[in-house]
């Protein structure tokens, strides 16, 4: 019947209209598999053929293409190519899905990513299902949207499968890191020891050294010790460690590690058994962060018991959970600066500043709170004791400064020295403020002077203070200090007396004199090492302006000196081979055992109470492919495993 005879308005799809071949010269749009019109341009699909709809489309969203390739000759050309770039891609689309490898290249991919997030294994299950579910919807324009999804369902994420990938991936790491690590001239190595959830004593084994990246920091593995925990044990677990991974121990040249007796004592540590195994002496390094905390620890007893009782009072209101929340509520109805207060732990080295300066921020507030309690602390109102209290604010905040910068990698083991003997110097600044009573890098105790105006300050007492924690200072970090001139070589190469220096494998001596004594007058490679002494100069200026500001994440942004330090001496000719040695060498030592404590942070995230059957192997795999740097080799991983369906 005629719409016109009905007075009904006829539909756009009882039209029969078909796309016009035309318009793809004139307008840039082609028929999509559905037979309406898709723009080339941007992509975008049309709801039915009507001329006017695509030519709205074409001149108002692409008219600068329009202007660009007037009807004719150009445009047909700019045409031609993007029908060109077109097919290109469904070609090599159509290779991905023939491929048999893609599903298994795939699921090593998906599985690194489950691994990098401390994920569990069955996690794979449930990613799968759920790109299964969002590829209904998200290639439902797709021709070929059966054969896509029917890829997602052949690749193998099972927990089964995902723990398979991840040990295979991690042994591929391994082998990289092996083959880089003997290609070195020389490389150091860091051991530190921790517990995990079901109290294995784990041993991380790390390596530093110089490829054609740069200095790399990396977790060889993780070693478990079932039994003793000795010097002895740990010996033996690292030297088998090495030697079953093929890893030359000829190059080693440093070892770093904590203080504790296993590691370090005389007769039977762990870094005395290692020397006696290999027949020859190392630099043995005590970690510069954990000394410098044990120096933090010299405060005197006076100091310490109002630590102690700070962190009662925050215990008090913390641990109790309805205390805890009126004393948040009690916060917000005040218009507090903070929320709460924060709980000290001693496990962390920073904890203690931190929470010093949030319960003096919120000291008054904390005075009011416990008298609603009736829980009686005279001491808050004893002006000796707050005096003690925003003295230990300052002191702890100068402290977390230097602890901060002594964190994260990049940093070479003469920057932290430096940093170290800097902050040594500093503390004969601060012993002198405060026996001035000026207190110009004491904001926190200044400002309860000007509070307290009628309090005298005990001068003698804190200055006294300073000096024992310099003291400490002092007589820690002998085997730093002792080879400050092997650390500054590859920073002041020129101004070092060769003879002085310590030797390495691989290095010979009387050619290293040579090629310093070559290289001394030649104007372009001196050249080299001043501007390296201007560019570390400007980024260590950045660093302390940034971290006056606590812009830590800014700081991380900043060229590592490392880096630098690096480029610098791979641009060196071959001709001074023994000096890059030397320098890629120095360059290798661990300054702190800090990688050690990430790596059992990651540890025991990966392997918590609700993983404890965990077993080795998955744990050393799933805790390489957290941290490394290294990238897996998925397409021979790929060939090497048989293609294989779900299961």
């Amino acid at each position: 019947m005629d719409p016109k005879a009905t007075g009904k308005k006829r539909k756009i799809a009882e039209e029969n209209r078909g796309f016009n071949s035309s318009w793809t010269e004139s307008f840039a749009f082609i028929a999509n598999a559905e037979g309406l019109p898709a723009c080339l341009l941007c992509n975008e699909k049309l709801s039915n053929n009507k001329k006017s709809n695509v030519e709205r489309h074409f001149q108002g969203k692409h008219a600068t293409f329009a202007a660009k390739y007037p009807v004719g000759s150009e445009r047909k050309s700019a045409i031609a190519l993007l029908l060109g770039k077109l097919e290109e891609s469904k070609d090599r689309f159509k290779k991905w899905i023939a491929s048999p490898n893609s599903t298994t290249a795939a699921s090593f991919v998906a599985t690194r990513e489950i691994i990098k997030r401390g994920k569990p294994f069955t996690d794979g299950d449930y990613m799968k299902d759920s790109f299964i579910k969002i590829s209904e919807h998200l290639f439902s324009d797709f021709k070929n949207k059966t054969e896509i999804i029917q890829k997602i369902k052949d690749m193998p994420l099972s927990a089964k499968t995902v723990k398979e990938r991840a040990i295979k991936m991690a042994g591929n790491i391994t082998n990289q890191q092996i083959k880089d690590i003997n290609s070195a001239p020389a490389y150091s190595i860091a051991c530190d020891e921790s517990c995990d959830v079901i109290d294995i004593e784990q041993v991380a084994l790390l390596c530093r050294y110089v490829n054609s990246d740069g200095p790399q920091e990396e977790i060889i593995k993780l070693i478990p010790l079932k039994g003793q925990t000795c010097g002895e044990d740990i010996c033996q677990a690292v030297l088998k460690c090495l030697n079953d991974n093929g890893i030359n121990t000829n190059h080693l040249i440093s070892v770093a590690t904590d203080g504790a007796p296993s590691m370090r004592g005389s007769q039977k540590g762990f870094v005395t058994l290692l020397q006696k195994a290999l027949d020859r002496n190392l630099l043995a390094f005590h970690c510069i962060l954990h000394q410098e905390a044990l120096c933090a620890q010299t405060f005197p007893p006076e100091c310490m018991e109002v630590m102690n009782l700070v962190i009662e009072m925050v215990n008090k209101i913390i641990a109790k959970a309805l205390n805890h929340r009126q004393f948040r509520a009690f916060l917000d109805e005040v218009d507090s600066e903070y929320s709460d207060l924060l709980l000290h732990n001693k496990v962390r080295w920073l904890s203690r500043g931190e929470v010093f300066r949030r319960f003096v921020a919120c000291l008054e507030h904390v005075k009011t709170f416990l008298k609603s309690k009736n829980l009686n602390y005279p001491q808050l109102e004893d002006t000796e004791w707050l005096e003690k209290l925003h003295f230990m604010v300052d002191m702890t905040s100068h402290l977390n400064m230097l602890n901060k910068s002594l964190q994260g990698r990049g940093n070479t083991a003469l920057q932290m020295l430096e940093a170290v003997l800097s902050f040594e110097r500093k503390l004969t600044v601060f012993a002198r403020d405060v026996q001035r009573g000026t207190l110009s890098h004491f904001p926190s105790l200044r400002e309860f002077k000007e509070a307290y105006p009628d309090h005298t300050l005990n001068g003698d007492y804190l200055q006294g203070a300073i000096v024992d924690m310099q003291t400490a200072f002092g007589s820690r970090f002998s085997e730093f200090r002792k080879e400050k001139m092997t650390l500054s070589f590859p920073v002041t190469p020129l101004e070092i007396d060769p003879s002085l220096l310590n030797t390495f494998p691989g290095v010979i001596q009387a050619d290293l004199e040579m090629e310093m004594a070559d290289i001394a007058d030649k104007e372009l490679w001196v050249s080299k090492f001043k501007s390296l002494a201007a560019e570390l100069e400007d980024v260590t200026r950045q660093k302390a302006q940034l971290a006056q500001s606590h812009k830590w994440s800014e700081i991380e942004s900043l060229p590592t000196i490392e880096k630098l330090v690096f480029e610098t001496w791979n641009a060196l000719p071959d001709s001074y081979m023994n000096m890059k040695k030397y320098a890629f060498g120095v360059l290798s030592i661990f300054g702190s055992t800090y990688l050690c404590e990430q790596i059992f942070s990651n540890m025991n995230y990966v392997k918590s109470k609700y993983r404890t059957r965990l077993t080795d192997v998955s744990l050393q795999s799933c805790v390489k492919i957290k941290v490394t740097s290294y990238m897996p080799d998925v397409e021979k991983l790929s060939s090497d495993v048989r293609k294989q369906k779900s299961h």
